[in-house]
């Protein structure tokens, strides 16, 4: 019985044990002072240290990747998520011109852009867009611009504007930008700011088409829902522009209705305005003669408003030639008026009124007197000798 009551008694000591054993490490780690671990918390973005190939370089025969690197690890999901099939990291990038995609891949603290169709003989722009983050999410805010050349020579001429939205009357906020050199197909790219304004500098003299565009599921294209502008210019050192974006109708228009004008011309309605600009071709239109379907010659193809002023002039000459011309006679009356019917009496003209006296005989003597006879007047004769009095009447 002895032993039974011992063995509680030691289980009983145990955590007293413990519990004072806890207590002495706390009193010992309060009375420690010191810096803590890690250091103070990094809040500095990711910065860029170079970038290969260097800004204004020439690299003939460049076959490797482009390479940003920078001076710590950046997260691999650079950027956030978003629309479109473009990763987070392939938005932080911006190379032009290329025709296809880009590829770019992460390596910790360098990232590297290659094109898919590998380089070509050109110019090249890397536009490295901001929100670059590293593992603390301390995002970049600042871009930077690379251009480098793999044989052509590099520009000095510079476009310019901005882009608008001409529905809504407001900017176009973060529009995608592209200058086409003709004859080529593929652009410089850029990215407007929130104010709608944009900026492509170091470009070659010469013709471009200059999109703007709602890059709304962000593929970094030309999409036929999405709301764009362009303008065809001519550069020759600088120039700026404003692009007013619309959605555009994609469906072309549609023969609706054909009617038998004359026993020549034949009158054919579209679902919509044709574009006045563009010329009309007899190759286009197949006209067939029924019953076999035999091919009838068309002489020529006319828009509306020039098949009505031909039909208006052709109907003025056939109204000349059948209308008799206006003869005026010239000879005895030389100063008739045109627009004075022949024929038309002319009233006589007033008689020239006496000469006045001269010398001195005209001095002393008093004008004479007109006198007006009522009966005369009464017929309507009221020319009179004003040297001679009217008759007395008869007594």
């Amino acid at each position: 019985m002895a032993r039974s009551a011992r063995r509680p008694g030691r289980q009983a000591q145990v955590p007293g044990l413990f519990v004072a054993a806890a207590a002495v490490a706390l009193l010992l780690a309060c009375a420690s002072v010191g810096t803590p671990p890690g250091g103070p918390p990094d809040r500095a973005p990711p910065k860029i240290v170079h970038v290969k190939p260097e800004s204004g370089a020439t690299v003939p025969n460049f076959h490797g990747d482009a390479d940003i690197q920078f001076d710590e690890v950046i997260d691999e999901m650079a950027g956030g998520g978003g629309a479109g099939t473009m990763s987070p990291l392939d938005k932080q990038v911006l190379l032009s011109p290329v025709a296809g995609p880009v590829k770019v891949n992460w390596h910790r603290t360098r990232v590297s852009v290659k094109p898919k169709e590998g380089w070509k003989r050109r110019v090249y722009r890397l536009e490295i867009m901001p929100g670059f983050t590293d593992l603390r999410r301390n995002r970049s805010d600042s871009a930077k611009v690379v251009l480098f050349s793999t044989g052509p020579e590099i520009g000095h001429a510079r476009i310019g504007g901005i882009a608008l939205k001409w529905l809504e009357q407001a900017v176009l906020v973060r529009a995608l930008i592209e200058a086409v050199p003709l004859p080529d197909s593929v652009g410089y790219l850029t990215m407007a700011d929130s104010g709608g304004q944009f900026n492509l500098t170091n470009l070659q003299p010469g013709q471009y088409i200059v999109y703007a565009m709602a890059d709304e599921n962000g593929d970094r294209r030309r999409g036929l829902r999405e709301a764009y502008d362009s303008v065809q210019l001519t550069l020759d050192s600088t120039t700026n522009v404003a692009l007013f974006t619309f959605p555009h109708d994609t469906v072309p228009p549609r023969p609706r209705a054909a009617t038998s004008v004359d026993s020549l011309a034949v009158r054919v309605e579209f679902s919509q305005a044709l574009d006045p600009a563009k010329t009309l071709d007899t190759t286009h239109v197949h006209l067939l003669e029924l019953p076999d379907s035999t091919p009838v010659k068309i002489e020529r193809v006319l828009t509306e408003h020039v098949y009505d002023s031909l039909t208006a002039a052709a109907a003025a000459a056939r109204d000349t030639t059948k209308r008799p011309a206006l003869v005026h006679d010239t000879a005895g009356r030389p100063n008739i008026h045109p627009t004075v019917p022949p024929g038309t009496p002319v009233p006589p003209a007033p008689p020239p009124l006496p000469p006045p006296p001269r010398g001195a005989a005209a001095q002393g003597r008093t004008p004479p007197k007109i006198y007006v006879d009522s009966t005369q007047r009464a017929r309507g004769d009221t020319t009179h000798d004003a040297r001679r009095p009217p008759a007395k009447p008869p007594s």
